[in-house]
Parts: C-alpha cells; sequence; structure tokens
C-alpha cells in the first residue's frame, strides 16, 4: 500500500509523535550526562533523523529483524514498542535499563561492558548485531531471513546503512544475492548528507543514492526522512512487497546529519561543513514537522503543539519541560539503572573468546 499511514488510527499517530519524543530525549540525556561527568565514551548523535528511527520501525511485526548502525540506539528501545508495548517485558525488543547499561558500559548491559555504543543485537529479540562495518550486516539479514523462508517463515529484515557504505563492494555482493533468492530485505539508505568528513557529491555522480537499486532490478523508493508518515509509508510499500514474495528493495531517506560523525567529530565538522548548510539541514525538524501535520488533520490542538517544544533546540538548549513527563521518566528510570549498576568482574575479560563448556 503506497499510503499505508492514511490507515493509522489517531492514538497511533500519537504514538508515533511520542516516540519521535523518547528518540531525541534519549539523544539529549546523553549528551548532557557526558557534559556532567557522568558518562564516558563517544556518542554517534541520532539528533534530526529520529524520523528514520521510528517510521522504519512502527510498522513491524515484531518477529521481523532490524541491523541497527551506530546512528539508530534508540531502535533497541523502541522495536516492537508500537500498541502501547514500550514497557511490556514480553516485546521483542530490549528495555531502557539494557541500553542505558550498554551505554555507561556496566553488568546489565547485553555486551557485558564490552563496548559501550551499538555493537549488541539479541537473537531472542531479532536484532542483528551492529558492527562499525556499514552495509557488512547486509549478508547476515540476508542469511537469515532465508534461513526464515526455508522453515516456512515470513519475517522481513530492515538493514539500516550510511549512504557512503553504499560504495563498498559487499554492499552490492549482498543486495545482489538477496536479489536472486528474492529474499525478504529492505536496505534503508540512511543518507544525512556527509559520510564522515566526505559530502554526497564525491560519494555517488547520482543525485539519488534509490538508484543503486536498478542495477538489481529492484524497486528503490525515496523517502523524506524529516517526515515520520512519509518514512512509514515507504518503509511499509517495501515491507508488504518483500513479505509477499518479491524480494528486496531499497529505501533511502533523505534527511541531515545535525552534529559531527560523532562528538569527537563536532569541532572539526564546524570547519568542514558550512554554518548555512547546517541551519538549512536543521530547519525542518521531525518533530516539528509530525506536528505540523497533526495539527493539520485536527489530531492535536496549536496549544498541544506547542505544549512540549523540543524541536528546533540542541542538547545544551533542550530541557526536561520540552518534553512530555512520560519520556523524561522513561529515560530517568533507565540512566538511574545504569549508574547504579556495578562493572562487570574482571575475571569475565576472557568470557566469550574461546568456546564454553561442553
Amino acid at each position: 500500500m503506497e499510503n499505508a499511514s492514511e490507515l493509522l488510527t489517531k492514538d497511533q499517530q500519537l504514538e508515533m509523535l511520542m516516540h519521535l519524543y523518547l528518540a531525541r530525549y534519549f539523544d539529549v540525556r546523553l549528551i548532557k550526562e557526558k557534559k556532567r561527568g557522568r558518562l564516558k565514551g563517544t556518542l554517534y548523535s541520532s539528533h534530526n533523523q529520529e524520523g528514520i528511527i521510528v517510521g522504519s520501525l512502527y510498522g513491524l511485526q515484531g518477529t521481523d529483524w532490524i541491523s541497527p548502525i551506530h546512528r539508530d540506539m534508540p531502535m533497541f528501545f523502541l522495536k516492537d514498542a508500537a500498541g502501547g508495548r514500550l514497557r511490556d517485558p514480553n516485546r521483542m525488543g530490549m528495555s531502557i535499563e539494557e541500553v542505558c547499561g550498554q551505554v555507561w558500559g556496566k553488568v546489565t548491559s547485553p555486551g557485558r561492558a564490552r563496548d559501550n555504543w551499538s555493537h549488541i543485537g539479541s537473537k531472542r529479540a531479532h536484532i542483528i548485531h551492529s558492527t562499525s562495518m556499514l552495509a557488512g550486516t547486509i549478508p547476515v539479514a540476508a542469511g537469515v531471513v532465508y534461513a526464515d523462508k526455508l522453515t516456512g517463515g515470513d519475517s522481513v529484515a530492515l538493514t539500516f546503512n550510511g549512504e557512503g557504505s553504499t560504495a563498498q563492494g559487499i554492499f552490492h555482493e549482498a543486495i545482489n544475492f538477496a536479489a536472486v533468492h528474492k529474499l525478504p530485505v529492505i536496505t534503508v539508505i540512511e543518507n544525512n548528507q556527509w559520510a564522515y568528513g566526505t559530502p554526497t557529491d564525491l560519494e555517488y555522480p547520482l543525485e539519488d543514492f534509490a538508484r543503486r537499486a536498478d542495477g538489481y532490478g529492484i524497486p528503490g523508493l525515496i523517502a523524506d526522512g524529516q517526515n515520520v508518515f512519509d518514512v512509514y509509508d515507504k518503509v511499509m510499500w517495501a515491507v508488504e512487497y518483500a513479505r509477499a514474495g518479491n524480494g528486496p528493495s531499497i529505501v533511502e531517506c533523505k534527511t541531515f546529519r545535525a552534529y559531527g560523525h560523532g562528538d569527537h567529530d563536532d569541532d572539526r565538522a564546524a570547519k568542514y561543513r558550512a554554518k548555512d548548510e547546517v541551519e538549512q539541514g536543521r530547519s525542518r525538524d521531525p518533530i516539528a514537522v509530525a506536528k505540523r501535520l497533526l495539527l493539520e488533520k485536527g489530531i492535536i490542538t496549536k496549544a498541544q503543539a506547542e505544549g512540549h517544544m523540543a524541536e528546533g533546540k540542541g542538547a545544551s538548549e533542550a530541557r526536561d519541560e520540552d518534553f512530555p513527563e512520560e519520556v523524561v521518566a522513561y529515560l530517568k528510570q533507565g540512566v538511574e539503572s545504569a549508574v547504579a549498576a556495578p562493572l562487570p568482574e574482571a575475571q569475565e575479560g576472557g568470557m566469550w573468546v574461546f568456546k564454553e563448556g561442553n
């Protein structure tokens, strides 16, 4: 269906707005915690790209697989959260305690403190382990759904990749394999205009990275990454196409990276990106776009739209009052759990290195 968002109920659309707030506040809270000295390690901001995160996940089945990248941390706790299931311990996603435990490198983390960011996964939750080699999980996703297909399953896999990763050989090899075998793999390209410090015009000679699909005879769709409902429409079309047995597709979501590649790159990024480019790229905040559309539909009032004004504000400007109370409470729960949790015992350092048990 081309316009799946037209079938969303009022409550579902409001929940998608709430998920945008959750993704944004996760980012804001972690940046503030690091500035306060309570958090170490590099942060990779998803600010301004929350529409991709929420729009891609919202319509999936719990049994579907996702493969997030470093700029998608909220995906780990938002997977299978639609329908008021955010706090359901039985849903197929991670808890906020697990995700914050990972960020703080504590014993509560899925990775047992071996990393402080996105290098985690969960077979139970159908989350394919993230790696730093972007596009490297596309063949893994293809294998996962191929196995599911052989055993009569109907799950699909969404893999997320920056536009820079589309130049890698493994990107093409994996998508070609998926196309040949008609595997239900949707490759979401998060085109935020910069591959670390390389602009898109030095990455690819065409305007749309979705055209990568043409060489494999598969659909290539383009979504407005700032519009959560347009992302939902394009991804749900691809999901239905894949689940019907038609094979893979590519969905390019056009967006803009708000900060540097990571917070270690913020100062440098201010030099290699023009100030007016950044201001223009951040001018269509996904929260503001969603509010405007909901206001036009009569789903929210002007007073409600102005109630929590997180949009257009960086982490240093945003306050807790700019977010719904339940959003602040949810993240506070995760942060306090992580801060209070112990570090793993030293003897765990050799765990998972060699085969254990019989």
